[in-house]
């Protein structure tokens, strides 16, 4: 049987962070989509629906159903990291989606696999209440699913050593090319696919440390802009893979 992959989310899943050089985000989804044909020496079929900027549940209102109408076989879905960010956030209802995913999936026949993003707490403003919120989430998730041993979980969440600053961007929200890598190694484990060892830690090159000033003019500022004009960083944009591609194995 074929594997057909397919995976929705925000950023994370988009591969915002792990740009190639010619700018297009690459990330752990289609790192792990290469892993997973690689370890099973045969190609598989790739879908990525994922856009940046959206919340948990229009992620499910726009992207679950035409990523279920491709009939994969799996399925990956993260999202409320960009809830957890806004005020007011109702954490029960970013569960909620979670729970939408897997009972699509099940009606569907689809093996979920599910993550947790990573956490950037350490880096952000506001760092106490965004981890808060981040546990509080995935306890929540974990609820929804527990007894549940046919779905697939890749936690990054409690992974510490992915919180380090030289996994991350200088955004500090979004990973860079190791914490993808990181991401899809653990991806792959969950699997029961073979990772490359180095993929849990790739070489350092340094961390990307803007000063505070820089920092808030060209990170902070435009996402709090964004938040007061009610626009989305992926207003206008289309998913990267909105049908499959042929992933072959490289060797």
């Amino acid at each position: 049987m074929t594997i057909r992959y397919v995976a929705i989310g925000d950023s994370f899943t988009e591969g915002v962070g792990d740009e190639l050089p010619d700018g297009r985000p690459r990330g752990w989804a289609d790192i792990a989509a290469q892993g997973w044909a690689d370890s099973l020496g045969e190609p598989i079929e790739y879908a990525n629906l994922a856009i940046r900027g959206r919340l948990a549940w229009p992620i499910v209102e726009e992207q679950l159903e035409p990523a279920l109408a491709l009939r994969p076989t799996h399925l990956s879905f993260n999202g409320g990291g960009n809830d957890m960010l806004r005020p007011g956030v109702a954490i029960e209802s970013i569960a909620d989606a979670f729970s939408r995913v897997l009972a699509r999936c099940d009606e569907e026949g689809v093996r979920l696999i599910l993550l947790s993003g990573a956490n950037p707490s350490a880096g952000l403003p506001l760092s106490g209440l965004i981890q808060r919120r981040g546990d509080e989430l995935s306890a929540a998730v974990l609820r929804r699913i527990e007894g549940r041993g046919d779905v697939i979980q890749a936690l990054n969440w409690p992974d510490r050593v992915l919180s380090r600053p030289e996994f991350w961007s200088a955004d500090r929200l979004h990973m860079n090319v190791r914490g993808h890598h990181r991401v899809a190694a653990r991806v792959l484990t969950a699997l029961g696919a073979d990772a490359p060892e180095t993929w849990w830690d790739l070489p350092h090159e340094g961390v990307v440390h803007l000063e505070r000033t820089r920092y808030y003019r060209e990170h902070v500022l435009p996402w709090v802009k964004r938040r007061l004009t009610r626009r989305s960083s992926g207003d206008g944009r289309q998913a990267k893979y909105a049908s499959w591609t042929t992933i072959a194995p490289a060797t």
